[in-house]
This record gives C-alpha cells, structure tokens and sequence, in this order.
C-alpha cells in the first residue's frame, strides 16, 4: 500500500492516513494529557507523512516512521511548555470536570475506577520525556504498537528501550505514591507541614521532595499498598476518539480531490470515539506541502510560573512598536554589492545604494558567492518566508549585515504560523546585525548547515524559538554575541541531528518561557561564555544521543528551573567546567542521565540542591566540595551589569556579577 501511494494511487495513500490515524491521535493525545494543541500537533504529524512518503526509502519501515514524527513533534511541543500544573494543596485532588480534561472527557469509563483517576493525576508529574515515553508505551501496552517501533520513535536500540520504559515506569509509580498521599483523608502531618510552601505546580524539585517524604514516611507508605500494576488499569482505559473534524481537516489540508478520504476517515472516527457532549472547533491550516515542522500556536491566556524578575508579556494583535533609534550592537559593513533599504523597491531597484532593493529577499536571490548585502536601518515587515538556499565557499563567503551603525529589523509579525520567519539550508554565510522580532513559529531555522557564522543579532518575542540549528550535516557553525529573549519557548536549540565543530560563544538567553539554550544534538557542542537567566525553564538544557558537550565560563540565574540539566539523558561524558549557577528555582546542576565531569564550578542560593549527577561522574574542586564558601567570595550579586547593554564591540557588557577573584565558577566575560 505504500508503494501504490508513492506512485501517486490517492486511495492507498488516503487508507494508509485513516488506519493510523487512531494511532497516532492517541499516542499525542495521551502524552500531552488534554492540551488544546492535540488536534493541530495530530493534523501535522499525518501532513508531515503525506509530503515526505515519496522520499520514504524502506516502505515496511512506514509505521516506525510516522511513529517516529509524532514522537518528534511532541518534543518540539513540550520544549514550549514546561510547568504543568496540578491543583494546590488547599483544593481537593477530585476528579476534573470532563468538559475540561482531555482523557477523562473523551471516555467516559474512566472516571468509574479510582486507581486511573490517580495514575492520570500522576502523569501530571512527570518530565516532559517521560510523557513522551508514556504515549507510546501507553500504546504498546494496548498492542498497537511492538517494542521495536517504540524503540525506532526514540531512536535507540530495543534494549535501551526496555530501560528508559523501566525508568519511565518507576518515575509514574513514585507520582502514583504522591498523588495517593495527597488525596489520603486523614492526611499525613508530616506531609501538610512539608507542602505548605508548595505553590502548585507538578514540577521536577517538588516531586523530588514529595517522593522522598512518601517512601520514607510510613503512613504514606502504607498507602501505596494495593496499587494496581499500570499496564493492567491503561488496558483499561478506552482509545481516544478522533474527532470527525480533525478528519476533515486533515482531508482539506491535504487538498485531495477525491471523496474517498472523507468516507475513511469518518468511519474511523465514528467507530473509535465514543459520546462526546457538546460542540468542539478545530483549527485547520492551510498550507503548500512542503517538508517541514509546522508551528503549533500556543494556547490563549497561559499563565506560567517564572523567575523572579522574569520578563511578562502578551502578544497583542495589534502592530508591534516600531524599532529604537538607538544603534545597532557592534559595527557593520562598510561597503557592499547589494543594498536593501526600507524605501527601497525590489521592481525598480537594481540593488545600488542609490537604488538599493526593497526586500531581503529580494537580495538574497540575487546575491553570488563573495558578495555582501547590507541592510539599512529601519523596519522590515516580512509579507512570506525568505528562504537562503545559494551556497557561498570557504574562500568565497556570503554575506548579509547591517550597513555601518544602522539598526534593521525584521518583523514577522504578518506572516502565517506555519512559515519561518528566515529558512537556510545554504553554507559559507556570515549573517551579523539584524533584529527578528514577532515571528509566529521560529525566527530563524539553519537546517543541515556547514561553516556559518551568526552574530550580533537579536532575537526578541518570537513563538516557538529565537534561532534552530538543526538536522544532519550541522557542522561547523558558529552563534556569537547575540541575544535571544521574549520567546514563548526556547531562546537558541541546537536539536535533531549530528555534525561536529559547532560553537555557541558570548550570546544572552533571557526571558523565554522555556529554556535558554536547548541541545537535543548528536554530538559535541562547545558552549562558552554565555549567559541565561530570567527563563521559565532551564538555563542550559544539555542532551544528545548521547552528546558530550563541552561548557566552559557559563552563567544560570534566576531561571524558573535548573541552572543546567541534561533533563535525564541519556548522556556521556558531559564536561563543565567553571560554570556558575546562582538563584535558580531547581537545581544548580541537575544532570543524573549519564556521567559527568563537572570541575571548578559554583552553585548558590538554587532552591534545589547543588548538583545532583548520574552514576560515575567525576567532581572535584566545586563550590559544594568546598569548605567554607558563602556568598561572600562574590564581588556582587546584584546583576543590574550584566543584563544591561552590550559594548559597543557586541560583546558582553563589563561585570563583577558573579565573580569570584579565584579559578572558581564563570569568569563572566572577561578573558
């Protein structure tokens, strides 16, 4: 069936679309618990199939495969939204309404057993890749799918599988404990008096708090006696129903002209779903087919818990401000071949400085190894993606800056949620002194790229991340001296491939609601002299496949979650050395997927504890180890310096933030 869709039979491809449409419904919907976004996240998953199945090489691989881009597309998703949460302690943990709970809406059995209520409130505990796991084990449990398609979506081999499973499993029934902690009636003294300073939220310190209280108490011990193995309670539970409109959406997205689909997939909608009262409104994109992940737009109205000090924002409909007079960090080019300039015309410029383009675009379809563009100061709003595909060489560079000590900026804000705001897969490009403000999904995306340099730029308020690195054959690049803030997910993510020589050096991560920086890379990343605070999340989020990154003189503080966390791994081998991590809500150090070498390095003042690490790693010489240490080995811990503006030059501004005067955590810039 899948070769009769490669060659362009529409019903095979159409069946092929209605049978594993249940499938994948439910592997998104149960790992993201009810989440408004499971119908656009199943849309794009199964269009995402439809555009590459001609460039599917092994057609009995077809399930891992589709498999395998769901799994993909709730990373990206659940990088964007980090603390779950679950009710306060001061409220009972009853059942929630089931107009308002995915699971427990769309099956109306579920509520009936009391054991699944608790493992359903349980699985708002656990990390974001354990949720992941959850779907798909959820999955295999049920028999849809084989270890080895599960194992494929994770893209490790079965046994490795096996143990993130047991891990996963150990994890949900530790939250199992908790949740039957909290909803004992008498409660537990003990725990009452521990919980009074919980704020609500499902996250990572609290569960590690309330795990340990519930297996070292014995009245809460006594009631975990009697849990029913989870395997037997999610057999239990019937499929999620795909929704008759979800069908349909996918159907006019595909743009099939036939009626063939329709007919599919509402009978499979039809015999999975079961009563649903009311009415529910899917959001259908429309789109070109092209290969790409599709942005998933975040829910209205998110109120998420943040560091002290964090930026707070809405997006607004209406136009965003236009850009500060104030000129642009560092020194651009002073000639160049092609000019672009806001009262410039792409119809009647010839891209002169007396008659320059009025388009980025514009310039870089014109533009031949060796040349240089320059943008003039001013507001660039963006009416479609500009793509960077021409290639330059190692002797002959592209490239593209801001002309002198003019400040361009490029505002995304009109453009459709699936389109990037700038999507290169070119190579030998040096991209220096642009600002990319309110791009809908990613500002700028490098895919597969090799030696290019990114610096100076700014990244502010765009959705899902400020700049993506990603896929196979990412060698060789280089992001300096930037800063990357206001996103509603990550700040910088060098995610979803391989490639050796990338270097992260002199960048600000700062006010995004996920992490700052985010590694999901194959191999080593070198990570130095950077700074990130202010972010809902993690400062430096470090995984691979595993990876082992490198980080040198980097600083955390006053992020929503850990300093740096490999959030579980798997890793190996990852090194730090003289980092500092100051006043996060987490850990300062949170890294038990793998062993690690941490020397040198500071924690402070971390609501958790100092550096919780994995089995062999190496530590010597941090300031947990040292006798003594206080705060008073800072020069100032006010960060008033470090956050205020860059020097001239672009580099990071003068500080005695965090400094120690000794061979001891971040240099914080200097040297």
């Amino acid at each position: 069936m899948v070769r009769l869709a490669q060659h362009g039979d529409l019903a095979a491809r159409d069946s092929l679309i209605a049978e594993h449409l249940p499938l994948i419904y439910n592997i998104i919907g149960r790992a993201l618990d009810g989440h408004p976004d499971v119908d656009d996240l199943v849309q794009e998953t199964m269009l995402r199939a439809i555009r590459g199945l001609d460039g599917l090489r092994e057609p009995d691989r077809f399930r891992s495969w589709l498999v395998t881009i769901a799994y993909r597309q709730i990373q990206l998703h659940l990088r964007a939204r980090k603390n779950t949460r679950v009710r306060p302690l001061s409220s009972p943990l009853e059942v929630p309404d089931p107009g308002g709970d995915f699971a427990e809406r769309t099956t109306a059995e579920l509520v009936v057993a009391d054991q699944r209520r608790e493992l359903l409130e349980a699985t708002r505990w656990l990390d974001d890749d354990d949720r992941r796991l959850l779907g798909l084990w959820w999955q295999e449990s049920a028999g849809e799918l084989t270890r080895t398609e599960l194992a494929a979506a994770l893209a490790v081999q079965p046994k490795h599988a096996a143990v993130r499973v047991q891990r996963m499993k150990a994890q949900l029934e530790a939250a199992r404990g908790v949740v039957r902690a909290l909803r004992a009636r008498p409660r537990c003294p003990d725990l009452i008096a521990q919980a009074k300073r919980w704020d609500g939220v499902a996250g990572p310190l609290w569960r590690k708090r309330l795990v340990r209280h519930v297996r070292d108490c014995p009245q809460c011990t006594l009631g975990r006696n009697g849990l029913v193995a989870p395997e037997e309670l999610l057999l239990g539970i019937a499929a999620l129903p795909v929704p008759v409109a979800l069908a349909s959406g996918i159907l006019s997205s595909a743009k099939a002209t036939t009626t063939f689909l329709t007919h599919k997939l509402l009978a499979v909608a039809a015999v999975a779903s079961v009563a649903v009262g009311g009415g529910i409104v899917y959001a259908v994109h429309q789109s070109p087919l092209e290969e790409r992940p599709i942005a998933v737009a975040p829910p209205p109205a998110v109120v998420r818990p943040s560091a002290p000090g964090a930026v707070v924002r809405s997006r607004a409909a209406s136009a965003p401000p236009a850009p500060t007079a104030r000129p642009v960090i560092g020194t651009g080019v002073q000639r160049a071949d092609l000019f672009v300039a806001p009262t410039g015309s792409d119809k009647d410029g010839d891209g002169s400085v007396g008659k320059p383009y009025g388009t980025l675009e514009k310039a870089v379809n014109e533009v031949k190894p060796g040349q240089t563009i320059a943008l003039r100061g001013g507001r660039y709003p963006l009416e479609s993606e500009i793509e960077i595909a021409v290639d330059g060489t190692a002797s002959q560079r592209i490239t593209v800056s801001n002309y002198r000590d003019e400040r361009p900026v490029i505002d995304a804000a009109a453009l459709p949620p699936t389109d990037w705001a700038i999507d290169q897969s070119a190579s030998y490009w040096t991209v220096q002194g642009l600002e990319i403000r309110n791009a809908p999904s990613h500002a700028y995306v490098c895919s597969g790229c090799r030696s290019n340099v990114f610096r100076r730029l700014t990244m502010r308020d765009n959705v899902r991340a400020g700049m993506m690195l990603r896929d196979p054959g990412t060698i060789g690049n280089q992001v300096l001296d930037s800063d990357f803030t206001g996103s509603d997910g990550i700040g910088l993510g060098v995610q979803f491939g391989s490639g050796a020589g990338n270097v992260v050096r002199g960048n600000r991560f700062f006010g995004n609601q996920a992490a700052g920086l985010d590694l999901k890379f194959d191999s080593p990343v070198l990570v130095e002299r950077n700074w990130s605070y202010d972010n809902g999340g993690s400062g430096f989020v470090l995984t691979g496949a595993p990876a082992s990154h490198r980080l040198r003189h980097n600083a955390a503080w006053d992020n929503g979650n850990h300093g740096f966390t490999d959030d579980g791994g798997p890793t190996r081998d990852l090194t730090l050395l003289n980092n500092t991590a100051f006043r996060n809500r987490g850990s300062g150090y949170a890294l038990p997927g793998g062993a690690a070498i941490l020397r040198s390095n500071v924690a402070w003042d971390n609501s958790g504890e100092p550096a919780g690490l994995g089995a062999g790693s190496a530590a010597s010489g941090n300031s947990w180890q040292i006798a003594g240490f206080t705060a008073d080995r800072f020069r100032s811990v006010s960060p008033a310096t470090a956050e205020g503006a860059r020097t001239p030059e672009g580099r990071l501004p003068a500080t005695t933030f965090l400094t120690t005067g000794k061979e001891i955590g971040a240099s914080m810039g200097a040297g």
